[in-house]
């Protein structure tokens, strides 16, 4: 029979399995609960990833959804590509300029991470709510929130990234 490696990652890839099957089903319903409240990820399919994202109509900005075992967040994505770090800061640095009025217009308060070391920043609401790996009973209300979240931060930085000169 096979060894004790061999069944290992047997065990390891039917996990994976898993885990894509059950983050496609997570994402496949919230983009079902999505379509009718924002056209932003209406074009947008479900992946086994661990996010989903859309365009924010700025190349290299995205507005993404982000679902882990035990919780989930939405965030503005800023990623201009290979040897755009410095542009990355820089249009990170602009929307964080108005920090207050964003977070204001998003009725609470944001994380703002210009993540040292990689070439990325990220502007997000973490929910603790639940994930992908949550009771599929509470799927519902994880999703309701992220779609709020999500609605909620897309107004907050409309007027901002119009403004930006990228």
């Amino acid at each position: 029979g096979p060894s004790d490696e061999g069944k290992e990652v047997g065990r390891t890839k039917q996990e994976l399995a898993e885990q894509y099957t059950i983050r496609r089903r997570f994402w496949t319903e919230l983009l079902e609960r999505a379509r009718p409240k924002s056209k932003l990820h209406a074009a947008i399919s479900a992946s086994r990833n661990n996010w989903i994202g859309a365009s924010a109509g700025i190349a290299g900005l995205s507005y993404n959804y982000v679902a882990r075992k035990h919780d989930a967040r939405v965030e503005l994505y800023i990623d201009r590509g290979k040897g755009c770090e410095d542009e990355n800061r820089e249009i990170f640095a602009k929307l964080q300029a108005n920090q207050a009025a964003i977070e204001e217009a998003f009725g609470d308060r944001l994380e703002w991470q210009s993540i040292e070391g990689r070439r990325a920043c990220r502007i997000c609401k973490a929910l603790r709510t639940g994930g992908y790996r949550s009771d599929e009973g509470k799927w519902q209300q994880i999703h309701d929130e992220l779609i709020s979240a999500m609605g909620r931060l897309e107004e907050a930085l409309r007027p901002h990234l119009r403004k930006l000169r990228v």
